[in-house]
């Protein structure tokens, strides 16, 4: 599940308790007072490009206090000596060369470059940088779609795969049609438009300046001022609307084609676990398919303060690329290995922004977690992007199903916050869900790394889940003796939550208390994370 776009014509979709005690470690003993009012004017271009990194108490904005941590605690206390982590980035294919991650890539030390030889014997040949286990593969059909083209098998599970496909088939149509008809009035209205204001670009005050008695110049003045309310130029709206286009003409030509077949270029047996012998070295894959990964791998170590692009949330972090996800729905099967390559050579955070609600062999991934959880490493999750509870909605992979007992305790499900405290707090499209979302954190308008040294705003839980994984790989990194439990704990515990409701699923009209929408309550805190990281480690704190 990467990202899903939005495409609704720009609609994107009071106490505060410190939730580790009192935060002093590292510092001298201090009492935090936190904001209370919200920021009510529009961040500018240089807040927005790094408010995930920002301070509520000082900035107003529900940032993870990244900046604050690097200024009082990593740049100030000099005894700290940190070690080098491996985050392994399972995701869509990652843009190695890109000039902000080049510098933070993981290298394969015990392999040789080219020799087309498995060096370090660990069953991957050449694997310099990471793997990629969907070979030349791009596009793929979503779960649900592949369940319903292998036929009737009578069983429950091709009902619900159905009726979901029916339903999303008949849904993705319409929503085609919608925007390919909205396009056209458009375009016809900005020609009417164009010739009597005589110029081709023009603004919302020249249209509320224009007088005419034809009343087809007047509807369509009507209808682009209506439509400029949501762009800020006709070339931004017609670009929205074609992106709209386009992405529901993919879900109809790939997501949603049962006849689409994604798989076979891979050339292995993607329900057979035992057939490992598949994928390359190629860890970025096609580019234009690696921006989602590439905009992952920025988010959590986009080298700091080199002086272009942005600044990732870790430093002393190197990133394992591990093509896994496709245009698409991932396979169990990909899932699986991927965590096991990543757990076996080397990373102790993995970041998985992706997901699908329908999972077949999803007992094979549960294996690859519990392998994980063995070994010491923690698995960062986003939480998905439906708006859904996922109390009541199974989302894949995860840690538990139905609110059963959870199978390891190195799984952190992430979801989205926008930068907006209060009532809009929670992101539109964030699933949450008291039991199976375990915290919160910035994921509306991510500024980070594109393919081709570019660098772009993008959204989803998919951006959620890396801040946390790079403060995850900070705890790491400063404190290597604590357990991905324990990180995982410090996370939960440290954050901090606030005392307002918050409305759910995109419906203003649906609220719950912030403390009742994740099973910690709280959103995510890098200082105050440190602080409590530190009363850990050196046995003041017990959890």
């Amino acid at each position: 599940m990467n990202i899903k776009k939005s495409f609704a014509l720009g609609a994107i979709t009071t106490t505060l308790l410190v939730g580790c005690g009192s935060p002093a470690i590292l510092l001298s003993p201090e009492t935090n007072t936190l904001a209370t009012t919200q920021k009510t004017t529009e961040l500018s271009d240089a807040q927005l490009k790094h408010w995930g990194h920002s301070d509520l108490v000082t900035d107003t904005i529900p940032g993870m206090s990244v900046e604050k941590a690097y200024d009082a605690i990593f740049n100030t206390i000099k005894d700290l000596t940190p070690t080098t982590v491996i985050v392994g980035v399972l995701d869509s294919g990652v843009d190695i060369e890109h000039e902000d991650l080049k510098n933070v890539i993981w290298v394969n030390e015990d392999e040789i470059p080219g020799n087309n030889i498995d060096d370090d014997n660990n069953g991957f040949v050449d694997d310099i940088h990471g793997w990629n286990f969907l070979g030349e593969a791009n596009h793929e059909q979503l779960e649900y779609v592949r369940i319903v083209s292998k036929g009737d098998d009578g069983s429950d599970l091709y009902k619900r795969a159905k009726e979901e496909y029916e339903k999303e088939y008949d849904k993705t149509l319409q929503n085609k049609t919608r925007y390919e008809q909205i396009l056209q009035n458009v375009t016809q209205a900005d020609e009417l438009l164009q010739k009597t204001l005589g110029k081709k670009v023009y603004t919302q005050k020249d249209l509320e300046e224009l007088e005419s008695e034809d009343e087809k110049v007047l509807q369509a003045k009507a209808a682009m001022s209506q439509m400029l309310s949501f762009e800020e130029s006709v070339e931004a709206l017609k670009e929205e609307l074609n992106g709209g286009i386009e992405y529901f003409s993919n879900r109809l030509n790939y997501h949603l084609n049962k006849d689409y077949d994604g798989r076979s270029i891979v050339g292995d047996d993607p329900e057979n676990i035992e057939d490992t012998d598949y994928g390359n070295n190629d860890v970025m894959g096609n580019r234009e398919h690696s921006k989602h990964g590439t905009h992952v791998a920025g988010i959590i170590a986009a080298e700091r303060n080199n002086g272009i692009g942005m600044n990732g949330v870790a430093e002393h972090v190197k990133i394992m690329s591990v093509r896994t996800v496709p245009d698409g729905d991932e396979y169990d099967k990909d899932v699986a290995l991927a965590i096991r390559y990543a757990v076996d050579n080397g990373a102790k955070v993995i970041n998985g922004s992706f997901g699908k609600y329908f999972s077949p062999n999803k007992e094979w991934v549960w294996e690859a977690i519990k392998y994980a959880a063995s070994k010491d490493v923690l698995i960062v999750k986003a939480a998905g992007n439906e708006g859904l509870d996922l109390d009541e909605n199974n989302v894949y992979p995860n840690d538990n199903e139905n609110n059963s007992e959870e199978i390891a305790d190195n799984f952190l499900t992430v979801g989205a916050l926008n930068p907006k405290y209060g009532t809009e707090l929670i992101a539109s499209f964030s699933n949450y869900g008291k039991d199976n979302v375990d915290v919160f954190a910035p994921g509306v308008k991510i500024y980070s790394t594109t393919p081709s040294n570019e660098y772009e705003y993008l959204q989803g839980t998919s951006m959620a889940a890396p801040e946390v994984a790079g403060v995850a790989a900070l705890i790491r990194s400063y404190f290597p003796k604590l357990k991905a439990a324990q990180v995982k704990q410090i996370i939960m515990q440290s954050g901090l939550t606030a005392n307002i409701n918050v409305s759910l699923g995109g419906n203003p009209n649906y609220t719950k208390p912030f403390g009742e929408v994740s099973k910690s309550g709280k959103m995510v805190n890098l200082y105050n994370a440190m602080i409590l990281a530190d009363q850990v480690a050196n046995g003041k704190v017990k959890l």
